[in-house]
């Protein structure tokens, strides 16, 4: 009886008559065979019959088989949901990380790449149904993924993000960034197309201006939501490093071009948000997952398997059996 389901469980009320059916055969019982009255019994051999003692079956057939009818009448059936989910307004969404060196700060836990990249993958495991890519900057910038719909590919992408300054210039190039994820999006046929644009520091590197950057998204229709990453007042930034490759840190004041963040987003109407700890970074991806929600059509196709018939011909076996039994073997019973 695994995952059946009943159609009519109302009639399940009719098991509470049995008990009164039972109660009628055995107030019954005596008068449902003929009787003879003789004055001794002396004359006559003690013969017990198997017949008789088995009588009380038939009345058990006849209450098996009204059992099965109410199981039946409940209308038993299994139930196979198939899901068809269409997007009606898909989005398309590039994420630009700074990875210059500053993102190796500690005030987020273990540093703010880190930090970053877990909630990160996060976000897209919550986007199921829009296409993501992922731009790196530094003092230049690259496209580590395409736009795609393959959400392990995004995560993989996300998962081999670290700071390596043999394969990007160091520095912040927000401008340059920005250009980049826009690129990606400019041909774009979705219906809605972001980019989310994090720093945490200031621009001082790369040959694209941000308002630039910001012009450009603008123009083709691409919101953008600025991030700046990092404590207020003062955390352990990396300085230099050990001849192990290890870095050596060192408390520093965090720097963050709010203005310029807050202008890009506002330009493209877009929002800024502060992440100051590693709690708040992920509020901040939550509500942009709120904010940018795609419309899904879902149809649902229901294919149930009705499983009463086998409960009727049990049903109708036993009443078989109890009629061809009264006609035989019991006929002329006394």
């Amino acid at each position: 009886m695994k995952d059946v389901t009943f159609l009519h469980p109302g009639f399940f009320w009719l098991f509470a008559l049995l008990p009164l059916a039972i109660g009628w055969y055995i107030w019954k019982r005596k008068k449902q065979t003929a009787t003879l009255t003789i004055s001794t019994l002396n004359g006559f051999k003690a013969a017990p019959s198997v017949l008789a003692k088995l009588k009380p079956v038939l009345f058990v057939f006849r209450l098996l088989a009204l059992s099965l009818i109410i199981v039946a009448m409940a209308r038993p059936r299994t139930v196979d949901v198939n899901n068809k989910i269409s997007s009606t307004k898909g989005i398309d969404i590039v994420m630009a990380m700074d990875v210059s060196g500053s993102m190796l700060a500690r005030d987020l836990k273990p540093n703010r790449l880190d930090a970053l990249k877990k909630v990160a993958a996060e976000f897209v495991d919550n986007r199921p149904n829009d296409r993501i890519g992922l731009v790196v900057y530094a003092g230049e910038a690259y496209t580590k993924t395409p736009v795609t719909s393959d959400k392990e590919l995004v995560k993989q992408a996300i998962k081999s993000v670290r700071y390596d300054d043999s394969v990007l210039q160091d520095g912040t190039g927000i401008g340059v960034g920005l250009a980049t994820a826009v690129n990606r999006l400019k041909d774009s046929k979705a219906k809605s197309r972001i980019i989310i644009l994090l720093t945490d520091g200031v621009n001082n590197s790369g040959f694209v201006d941000p308002r630039m950057g910001a012009a450009m998204a603008k123009e083709y229709g691409i919101k953008v939501y600025t991030i700046g990453i990092g404590t207020n007042g003062k955390a352990e930034f990396p300085y230099a490093k050990k001849p192990d490759g290890s870095f050596v840190y060192q408390m520093m004041d965090v720097k963050i071009d709010q203005d310029l963040m807050k202008e890009i987003a506002k330009t493209t109407d877009g929002t800024y948000f502060r992440a100051t700890s590693n709690n708040k970074l992920k509020e901040i991806y939550d509500q942009i997952n709120k904010l940018e929600t795609t419309e899904i059509e879902e149809q649902k196709f229901y294919n149930y398997d009705e499983k009463f018939r086998p409960w009727v011909w049990a049903a109708f076996g036993l009443l078989l059996a109890e009629a061809v039994a009264r006609r035989t073997l019991y006929k002329s019973f006394i």
